[in-house]
């Protein structure tokens, strides 16, 4: 049973950095993809950064230049470290992983940005 496991996330105010992890455990196959997704209140989830395990990075253009998404194969680990946050960033980002042809989510980790 696979099983995604978030860390960091929290409150800061605008301009400030926060960071973001997810585990990925109990696979048997290799990790295709892993990112994550966020969704605000009365928003559509979005992708918001995708990591490839051949290291190719995708990210929403909103974030561009803001936030890096990394990655450890041997660690089933994925790490989205956010920079120079803004209050539209306030959402519930979910780490996503794509094993073989199954997606995985994790619980959702809170980011709050005042202003």
């Amino acid at each position: 049973q696979v099983h995604l496991v978030e860390s960091g996330g929290g409150l800061v105010q605008a301009g400030g950095s926060l960071s973001l992890s997810c585990a990925a455990s109990g696979n048997r196959f290799s990790i295709n993809y892993m990112g994550w997704y966020r969704q605000a209140p009365g928003k559509q989830r979005e992708l918001v950064a995708q990591i490839t395990s051949g290291g190719r990075t995708n990210y929403a253009d909103s974030v561009k230049g803001r936030f890096t998404i990394s990655g450890d194969n041997a660690k089933n680990t994925a790490y989205l470290q956010m920079n120079n946050l803004k209050p539209e960033d306030t959402a519930v980002y979910y780490c996503n992983a794509r094993i073989r042809v199954t997606d995985y989510w994790g619980q959702g980790k809170q980011v709050t940005v005042s202003s």
